[in-house]
């Protein structure tokens, strides 16, 4: 399976890493993906990796629209 997040399609960046001589070697930067459960519309429950970023703004729009109710 991908590192990338199911919802915001968020993937790995690539960059360099680069020493105090100024060489510059590859690198990754992963998202940070949690693995959390979702309960879908017909009662059935699925995994899917979702970035922390995306997770945090989930809640928040979440307990947003629960207050404006």
């Amino acid at each position: 399976m991908a590192r990338k997040c199911s919802v915001s399609g968020k993937g790995p960046l690539v960059g360099n890493n680069v020493s105090h001589a100024h060489n510059k070697t590859k690198r990754r930067q992963l998202p940070n993906l949690r693995t959390v459960r979702v309960t879908l519309e017909d009662g059935t429950t699925k995994r899917i990796k979702v970035a922390a970023s995306t997770l945090r703004t989930m809640k928040k729009k979440a307990a947003a629209a629960a207050a404006a109710n």
